[in-house]
């Protein structure tokens, strides 16, 4: 597995991680906990190093399932996990007050099984706590050694560079893959500029650059994607003309879709590392071959043209030979 590092910070990671997130909350029922624990297990022996959860997943659940997974490892594995909601999860509102959050970091460090949290991330902006408070308390928890790096997550470039002024943000995690480039716009520059690492969450465009979602597809009834606007019946059909694209790449390069789309996400800088989530352990052994697959300039330059052109929809101008 190559390493990549996040920004200037010198912290140094597999170049894909793993989103544990799905394992226990917000894809439906969660999976059986030992089949996690093997796959999360069988992660590090395939030599990722990078794990992400966070308290609000379960919540607790899942910072619980990754501590007992990953004990065996602590001193070879990187996990980073979050703050920034009330206890009782996302629904409880955001909490990202200094006492508040030296409360969580003593409850995370306890489920995680661990002495340090290696990176803590801010998991949503709140607006009624000053960043600067935020980030001078993760400064003095990292002063004591109960955290190693800062991080936000959804942040915007204002917000980022206040935080990163008090304490040097070491990773932004945000959604980013070929159906969501938004942070191409603003973000990434900034992130360039202050020498800040990409964490992208949902790669693989919640699993619709896999091939294996249509406009049929029924989610289970506890699965998030059914309020997500862009997973209506409607939007999927429309957005299949992106799908098709990276199908037809990926057949050209006799690798899987799911492949292509974090390949292209590794080529765009070296300071990115997706975290590809999956309960599936064929899934993750087909994430992580993405590691392998060489995208040539001809080739990136062919999906911008054509994820140009299915953004129109003037797919019919492009035919891949």
């Amino acid at each position: 597995m190559q390493t990549r590092k996040l920004g200037n910070s010198g912290l140094e990671v597999s170049a894909l991680g793993l989103g544990c997130m799905g394992m226990s909350f917000g894809y439906g029922q969660p999976a059986d906990k030992q089949e996690m624990i093997a796959l999360i297990r069988k992660a590090v022996e395939s030599g990722v190093t990078f794990f992400d959860t966070a308290e609000v997943y379960g919540p607790f659940t899942n910072e619980e399932l990754v501590g007992e997974a990953l004990e065996p490892f602590k001193n070879e594995v990187v996990i980073a996990t979050k703050f920034g909601f009330n206890v009782g999860g996302i629904a409880g509102g955001l909490n990202s007050r200094p006492e508040h959050i030296r409360e969580v970091v003593e409850a995370s460090l306890k489920r995680l099984r661990v002495e340090t949290i290696d990176l803590l991330y801010q998991h949503r902006v709140d607006p009624n706590v000053p960043i600067e408070d935020v980030a001078g308390t993760v400064k003095e928890l990292i002063q004591e050694g109960k955290v190693k790096y800062f991080g936000l997550s959804e942040a915007g470039v204002n917000t980022i560079r206040r935080a990163h002024a008090v304490q040097p943000v070491t990773a932004l995690q945000s959604e980013y893959s070929l159906f969501w480039r938004e942070p191409e716009a603003e973000i990434m520059p900034t992130l360039e500029e202050l020498g800040i690492g990409f964490v992208p969450f949902s790669p693989l465009g919640k699993g619709f650059l896999t091939g294996k979602i249509d406009a049929d597809t029924t989610f289970d009834a506890n699965d998030f994607r059914n309020t997500v606007p862009r997973f209506s019946p409607e939007n999927r059909q429309s957005n299949m003309a992106l799908v098709d694209l990276v199908k037809a790449i990926a057949a050209q390069k006799k690798v899987t879709p799911a492949q292509i789309a974090l390949a292209w996400i590794l080529a765009q800088k070296p300071w990115i590392v997706p975290i590809p989530g999956t309960t599936k352990l064929h899934r993750f052994e087909e994430n992580i071959g993405a590691v392998e697959v060489e995208l040539t300039s001809d080739d990136l330059k062919l999906i911008e043209e054509a994820a140009s052109l299915v953004s129109h929809k003037n797919w019919d101008e492009l035919k891949i030979k």
